[in-house]
């Protein structure tokens, strides 16, 4: 492990292979004018190439100077606030060519499949690095990429709620050990709206106002979503509605699966009284590896995002297996396993007990932070 100096952190050659999640626009435009299995192509450069760069690449433990300053940052700062007019553009020529191409039932579903993985795989991640400035230009941003996917809600239930509660039974996102992501997913899409709006109702009260006060951002969460959804009317007519809101299904599933991997099994020390310990670098899977650390833009060292969230991706940092939990593969791997559970389990349920004798060696009975709301899988390790 190196530190990367200010000056090296600044330098174009650092920071553009980040840019690389540009290349989803070509992938999306040759879909669209050419059909056939180019409509594919978008899923392929995101899991498929990724992935392969991982395994020839390796792993990128290097990390950088904490003193490096927001100069040093610009490139990184400016690839995530040109993503929303990048993605606006893309989505509203998508909406407005699809139904007028001439494509077949099923090219148009791979298509809208395809561009669901670029606003979920890219989009909702800027719009998470976004939503943690203090910038009201960047969080505002946050809200636009999310409204493209009819998911304005993530915002304040991953400020209000997860950051807050992670790895702890009050966290919806947090993954219990053993439960299935087929499970997992209609439970916290239920869960995390209900959580939010409550998280915003409670902190509206504590100023003695109603959750109805122009102040609760769910009245800008309903118009930009209804703004959206309006444009996409207007751009695709009903079919326009039914794409729009299929390329928001398959990125809430692409959200949700990293939500899955990110914690699962993985639980905050109980201290009594409802208090738990602080969250620490081992209460996330921490991934190291190159290529898609540069798609996901260090989204893979999630130890260190939920230890000091404020903290820009380029500054984010690497953890070893001492200090965090370490995932065998990149998000595309890992998400692919997570939709297969049996394989799931077999990949990482010994590594979450491994875990637990590693950091929590004391504790001898874990069903209390199990917390499953599921059967456990007979036969399952």
């Amino acid at each position: 492990m190196s530190l990367l100096s200010p000056e090296t952190i600044a330098r174009p050659s650092q920071a553009l292979p980040f840019w690389l999640s540009l290349g989803t626009v070509p992938a999306a435009l040759a879909g669209m004018a050419w059909g056939g299995p180019w409509v594919l192509l978008l899923p392929a450069y995101c899991w498929g190439l990724f992935s392969i760069l991982d395994a020839v690449l390796g792993l990128n433990t290097d990390n950088a100077d904490l003193s490096a300053g927001e100069a040093d940052l610009s490139l990184y700062r400016l690839l995530t606030m040109i993503w929303f007019p990048l993605q606006f553009a893309l989505l509203c020529l998508f909406l407005w060519y699809l139904p007028r191409s001439g494509l077949g039932p099923w090219e148009k579903i791979g298509m809208t499949f395809g561009m669901g993985v670029m606003t979920g795989t890219i989009g909702i991640n800027y719009s998470h690095e976004l939503m943690h400035q203090k910038s009201r230009a960047e969080r505002w941003l946050a809200d636009l990429l999310l409204a493209t996917v009819l998911y304005s809600h993530f915002r304040t239930e991953h400020l209000r709620v997860h950051h807050l509660y992670v790895g702890t039974s009050r966290d919806a996102v947090t993954a219990r050990y053993n439960e299935g992501f087929h499970r997992f997913f209609p439970r916290v899409v239920v869960e995390t709206r209900r959580s939010a709006f409550r998280a915003e109702r409670a902190m509206l009260a504590r100023r003695g106002l109603p959750w109805w006060h122009r102040t609760n951002p769910y009245w800008r969460y309903w118009i930009l979503q209804a703004a959206m959804a309006l444009l996409a009317l207007a751009l695709g007519g009903w079919e326009g509605v039914a794409i729009f809101v299929g390329q928001a299904v398959v990125a809430t599933w692409q959200l949700e699966l990293v939500n899955y991997v990110e914690h699962y099994g993985l639980t905050r020390r109980h201290l009594g009284d409802g208090r738990y310990e602080h969250a620490l670098p081992r209460h996330s899977w921490n991934a190291a590896h190159r290529a898609t650390n540069w798609l996901l833009i260090n989204l893979q060292r999630h130890s260190d995002h939920h230890y000091k969230p404020d903290r820009r991706f380029p500054l984010l940092q690497n953890y070893t297996e001492e200090e965090a939990p370490q995932l065998p593969h990149g998000y595309p791997v890992m998400t692919f396993a997570a939709m297969v559970p049996p394989l799931w389990r077999r990949i990482m349920n010994p590594r979450v007990r491994a875990w637990r004798r590693q950091f929590y060696p004391d504790i001898a009975d874990w069903k209390p932070y199990n917390k499953a709301l599921n059967p456990i899988p007979r036969g399952a390790p």
